[in-house]
């Protein structure tokens, strides 16, 4: 690994190995003795379904071999060109649920294998909904050819649970989870109307009918909620009327083989850590039909020692919510090559 002015060393793992993830940033004054060597453990975070954009992954294709082979790899898996929907679009084909989950999947496992190939490696991970499955393809619980069949499913059931134009989705901004909770109830009125991700304290987005979503979106608004809106998105993710979609998905999880992660894979359900093969089907599972707590999986990668927050894959959504949910930290995101080289640079790793 090539020096900075820094000077840069991998923490050794006990064994004489070096410990992937963690990088040990050794400052100019430590040799005055006047600071401590400080060790940057890194977390991987991995988007979901919302963060495509026709182009994604195409520079990674492009200047990094391993991403090349893995964009092939998803074609040969699925059955058709995935790469070229992903690179050209249209877009309106790019965001079918059954298209957008494989693609979104394979752009953010490319480009987590250029940042590999750069020595970007995580300590530990994470992923948003759909990106939980990204997470496991890198942690090595999950191979990758199996993980984008699987999603492609995944959506083909998520989108057929409930009949088109009958679900809907809202981001609630600006009141607090218990608050929201009661606003949900208010508006069910006999309908679903559930917390579907926690993505900070003030920013919730909520899922059921479409009738009981848009009367919670009006009560939250006379709650002092700012900026309550609709989501443009085909069905409602992460509630109970997903829960006919988890039962077929249980099927297809069946036939896969699962190991044990090499690193640990902190888990939407319940903000636990994933670190033996035998958690792996039931929470993603119970995923399907359950809210993303992206707010207690941030804290506890905190809690697990992440001090450095890397976004791979399409969007900055995620990298810009660290900084809401854990005092002092900051994310850093790599769309591309480009990003890459910011990411290696913010966690002291020589290029």
């Amino acid at each position: 690994m090539a020096s900075t002015a820094a000077g840069l060393v991998e923490r050794d793992d006990g064994n004489g190995r070096a410990a992937p993830g963690r990088v040990c940033v050794r400052p100019p004054s430590v040799h005055a003795g006047l600071m401590a060597p400080v060790t940057m453990t890194i977390a991987f975070l991995f988007p979901g379904q919302g963060s495509q954009t026709v182009g994604m992954g195409k520079a990674f294709y492009q200047t990094s071999p391993g991403a090349k082979a893995i964009f092939e790899e998803a074609n040969a898996a699925l059955g058709f060109d995935l790469t070229r929907l992903a690179f050209e679009g249209p877009d309106t084909e790019l965001a079918l649920t059954a298209n957008t989950q494989p693609a979104v999947l394979t752009a953010s496992v490319a480009a987590a294998t250029a940042c590999a190939e750069r020595g970007l490696k995580p300590a530990l991970t994470a992923g948003h909904s759909l990106g939980e499955y990204s997470a496991l393809v890198v942690a090595g619980a999950l191979r990758f050819a199996d993980a984008v069949r699987i999603v492609r499913r995944r959506g083909e059931l998520m989108q057929d649970a409930v009949p088109v134009g009958t679900g809907a989705m809202a981001a609630i901004m600006g009141i607090e989870l218990a608050a929201v909770e009661g606003v949900c109830a208010e508006a069910a009125q006999g309908e679903v109307v559930e917390i579907a991700n926690v993505n900070s304290s003030l920013q919730i987005v909520i899922a059921g009918h479409r009738a009981a979503v848009e009367r919670a979106v009006g009560l939250a608004t006379a709650h002092g909620g700012k900026m309550s809106v609709m989501l443009p998105v085909s069905a409602p993710f992460h509630c109970s009327l997903m829960a006919p979609a988890g039962v077929k998905l249980a099927h297809e999880l069946d036939a896969i083989t699962v190991t044990d992660p090499t690193i640990p894979v902190v888990r939407n359900v319940d903000g636990g850590v994933t670190r033996r093969a035998q958690d792996v089907r039931p929470f993603l599972l119970k995923q399907v039909a359950s809210p993303v707590r992206w707010t207690d999986c941030v804290q506890r990668l905190a809690g697990e020692g992440a001090t450095a927050y890397v976004e791979v894959g399409p969007g900055r959504v995620l990298s810009g919510l660290v900084r809401r949910i854990v005092n002092g930290a900051r994310g850093q995101s790599v769309e591309d090559p480009a990003g890459v080289d910011r990411a290696l640079a913010a966690v002291g790793v020589g290029a």
